[in-house]
């Protein structure tokens, strides 16, 4: 089978690199027999999965790159999973990072906090992951690309500033409908470390890219750079909505039934969360 994509190196957030990784993000929702056969016949890479509770990455490579492609949520057509997470007392999960990646994280700075959710994740399978992806450099040198859908966006960023701090470069971020992972402090420090090599692209309709911030139960949260909004309809109305749930709050937390009306308003707007949504708009 032909491979109708490829990655670019130069310039950085070449749409062709975009498209390839977009296949390699849809890929990783696949079991592991299957999306092995899969990366090999449509993307040429041989690949390997590493599954450690409910967190999986793939480790894909061939002779000129090495692609690490984080899995969604355990569906790829549904936002299950992510309520709890996104909504759910947000703002208990901003936290200075503890355990076995605490003192790297916290490397981003003094005030740098994180989603909980998203540090537990990535924590629970980054140690055979990382020693994978340094062995492959050792075999050869090659560029580093890394990429998620959904959830996955958001472990494909803290999965770069983790092997950076082990002095393994990365060569780009790509990601698709990834929510926020952290405070501004957070977000300021990648912008620093990885300027120009971060591609965000959000669907305008998708509600997952403006999440937990939207629910105002978790205001601190915002976005590293940079952006690339795809597609003709920017999101009008549901912030509208979420903020007159929102008013009703105590103490900025949403609680009971506010949170099944909030998340009521965001999975109306589900579709836009597709990953084949994303692939369209694209493809143009």
């Amino acid at each position: 089978m032909s491979i109708e994509w490829k990655l670019v190196e130069e310039p950085l957030g070449n749409p062709d690199s975009a498209r390839f990784l977009c296949e390699a993000s849809d890929l990783a929702y696949l079991p592991e027999a299957e999306g092995t056969r899969a990366y090999a016949e449509l993307l040429g890479l041989s690949a390997r999965l590493f599954s450690v509770g409910n967190t999986q990455a793939w480790l894909a490579v061939d002779d000129g790159n090495i692609v690490v492609a984080f899995r969604g949520t355990e569906s790829p057509s549904s936002l299950d999973g992510l309520k709890d997470i996104l909504i759910t007392d947000a703002m208990n999960l901003l936290v200075v990072p503890e355990g076995r990646l605490g003192h790297d994280l916290s490397a981003a700075g003094v005030g740098a906090r994180f989603h909980k959710g998203f540090v537990d994740a990535i924590a629970a399978i980054w140690e055979p992951l990382s020693v994978a992806v340094e062995a492959e450099v050792k075999k050869s040198d090659r560029p580093i690309w890394i990429t998620g859908h959904s959830l996955g966006g958001a472990l494909a960023l803290l999965a770069a500033w983790l092997l950076k701090r082990k002095f393994v470069p990365v060569h780009e971020v790509c990601t698709f409908g990834a929510p926020m992972i952290g405070n501004k402090t957070a977000c300021e420090a990648f912008n620093r470390e990885f300027k120009g090599r971060i591609f965000r692209y959000i669907n305008g309709r998708d509600p997952v890219p403006k999440l937990p911030t939207l629910s105002l139960a978790a205001n601190e949260f915002m976005h590293v750079d940079s952006q690339r909004l795809l597609g003709s309809h920017p999101h009008t109305g549901l912030a509208e909505v979420m903020g007159t749930v929102a008013s009703k709050a105590v103490n900025g937390l949403l609680a009971g039934t506010l949170i099944d009306e909030a998340w009521k308003h965001i999975t109306e707007e589900v579709g836009a969360h597709f990953l084949g949504v994303y692939r369209d708009l694209l493809n143009g």
